[in-house]
């Protein structure tokens, strides 16, 4: 079965869609699946071994520079592309507008979320066939369901496997090796309201540092970068690494012996390698969003997200509390 799958951003919402492409293969021996995602992002489905082929896009650059030519270039390439391989099946999980007109541009027949389950209604007029999946639950579990639906398989009763096991090896080696014992802290994220206080980095650094540990701080931007240093200064123990790729980033996380993070889509990727530790929600809840480890993981990610487990001194605490000795 040839499967193009549309799941186009963001980083964890593609990370997300890994259990259920794991599902699916496992279900389905000779599937093959193609993945329609984000330029950025597109390092990730290649991970799992079930996707033969991701087509990117650009669609955030594009409708900035919607009268460029190289826009409505790059637009034409995508879609011959798309149209190199005909499907057996076409699954928006999206479930919006943009994402699911692509499925009117490949070829096969597409499915999608319906009205009542789709973060925008209007998409499901672009589908041939329209599933129901309850919004009421995580999106991990909405992917598989909408997967199953769509494919025509039963739905495993397990937790979600990302298929990401042995990934480290399977990447090139990044030239870093961090310390023994190094925890990764994953400061930076989109929304201002999602941080957790440059003072309780500093506190966590210094507990470390007590512990012989590192705490180990990638960045993104010039403002996280400058937090990680500001934090560096505070502590001895602090690495903070160059600007990395996913590949890199991925093989590095899948090294250090714990991840604390905030809602950032590298503490999804912390959790679909099974990385023990804490997961930071200083403004959404968890719920519907958190992290969720992969099912072989030996210790999951934990969701902290009220006040009294967001102090400085709780999430030291509770971290110390889950990595084992040096």
């Amino acid at each position: 079965m040839n499967v193009l799958l549309i799941k186009t951003s963001s980083l964890g919402d593609v990370i997300h869609m890994l259990p259920a492409v794991t599902d699916a293969a496992q279900a389905l021996p000779e599937l093959r699946v193609d993945w329609l995602v984000e330029a950025p992002f597109a390092a990730i489905p290649l991970w799992h071994p079930a996707v033969q082929r991701t087509v990117p896009i650009a669609m955030r650059r594009w409708k900035k520079q919607w009268t460029a030519r190289q826009t409505w270039q790059e637009i034409g390439a995508a879609r011959r592309a798309l149209q190199t391989q005909r499907y057996d099946q076409v699954v928006d999980s999206q479930g919006l507008v943009k994402s699911a007109l692509w499925c009117c541009l490949a070829q096969g027949p597409s499915a999608g979320y319906d009205r009542a389950s789709a973060r925008e209604p209007l998409s499901a007029l672009f589908y041939d066939r329209t599933l129901h999946v309850s919004r009421q639950q995580h999106a991990i579990a909405r992917n598989r369901q909408l997967m199953a639906q769509a494919l025509g398989y039963s739905l495993p009763q397990t937790g979600p496997d990302y298929g990401l096991r042995g990934l480290s090896g399977r990447l090139p080696d990044p030239g870093i090796a961090l310390p023994a014992g190094s925890v990764v802290g994953l400061h930076g994220t989109s929304r201002a309201d999602k941080l957790w206080p440059t003072e309780h980095w500093n506190a966590l650094a210094q507990a470390l540092a007590d512990q012989q540990r590192h705490l180990v701080l990638p960045w993104g931007s010039a403002e996280e970068r400058q937090r990680a240093e500001d934090i560096a200064r505070h502590a001895r123990n602090v690495l903070v690494l160059p600007r990395l790729g996913l590949d890199a980033l991925a093989v590095l996380i899948d090294q250090a012996q714990a991840v604390v993070g905030v809602d950032t889509g590298l503490l999804h990727l912390a959790a679909a390698l099974g990385k023990p530790g804490l997961a930071l929600y200083t403004a959404t809840p968890p719920a519907l969003t958190g992290a969720v480890s992969d099912r072989h993981a030996a210790a999951p990610l934990r969701n902290l997200s009220t006040a009294h487990e967001l102090t400085a001194a709780a999430v030291i605490q509770a971290l110390l509390a889950t990595l084992p000795p040096l």
